[in-house]
Parts: structure tokens; sequence; C-alpha cells
């Protein structure tokens, strides 16, 4: 059973990574174009505004990069980051546990984008297009040996 599961997991992995992508990019996209329920219950983030409007930047672009499997790494880098700092200065002040500060959304997303940048992007990613390229272009290319920089 456990085999079956092993061979599935990229595949998950992949289902994953593009879920969390979604669901952030739609945080980004209430919050800068006001659909889906706009911004805190209805309406946009002021652009240019610290740090709602950057936040909701990071997340249309990154959730979108990450669901896309497209430089899927940096972006779940970037966005963990910034889901880290939205928890520490806005809702850790408030209580110390998530269930009591309303910060779950932003300790999830950052545990989930950590996640993605230990694991990569799992199956089904634009990033494997580009890799299988590379690969494949290098293949048949004799194999060249490293200089040594030490002189006898």
């Amino acid at each position: 059973m456990f085999i079956r599961l092993d061979k599935a997991q990229p595949y998950a992995l992949g289902l994953f990574r593009a879920v969390i992508g979604f669901l952030f990019a739609c945080h980004g996209a209430a919050s800068l174009f006001g659909v889906l329920g706009g911004a805190m219950g209805g309406g946009t983030v002021p652009a240019g505004t610290w740090p709602g409007w950057y936040a909701a930047v990071i997340q249309l672009v990154g959730g979108t990069l990450v669901a896309l499997g497209l430089g899927t790494r940096l972006a779940a880098f970037i966005a963990s980051g910034s889901m880290a700092y939205a928890y520490f200065k806005v809702h850790q002040p408030e209580s110390l546990f998530p269930l009591q500060n309303g910060g779950e959304a932003s300790a999830l997303f950052c545990w989930a984008f950590l996640l993605l940048v230990f694991t990569g992007p799992g199956a089904l990613a634009v990033d494997r297009l580009f890799s299988s390229r590379t690969r494949s272009t290098h293949e048949g290319e004799p194999r060249r040996e490293k200089a040594s920089a030490v002189s006898v």
C-alpha cells in the first residue's frame, strides 16, 4: 500500500501546491480588485499603502506563481516570509495563540509555503517543463571534466 502512496507523492504535492497557491492568489485578488467579497468584507486596499497593498501584491503574484509551479521555491519563500510578518506584526500582539488572535490563515499559509520551499513544486509544474528541456539539451553533450585550480 505504501508503495502506491510513494508513487503518488509528486502528484499529491503538485495538487497541494496548486490549491495553496490558488487560495493565496484569491486573497490578493480580493484585496486589490474587490472581487470575491473584497478586502475585509468589501472594497479594495488603497494603492501603495503599507503593508496591506504590498501584501496583496505578494499574495496575487506569489500565489499565481506557486499555483502554476513557476519559480515555486523563491515565490514560496517570499510568500512564507510575508505571512510570518503578518502573523507577528498584526496577529501575535493581540494574543499568543492563532485561534485567539485570528492569525490561523497567516500561520497556515506561512508553514505551507515554507514546506514548498523545501519540497519543491511536485508534479505538473511549469518549472518541470524547463528543467526537463535543460536536462535533455545537456544529455547529448560530452561530459567535461573541471580543470583543477592547483598547479604543480
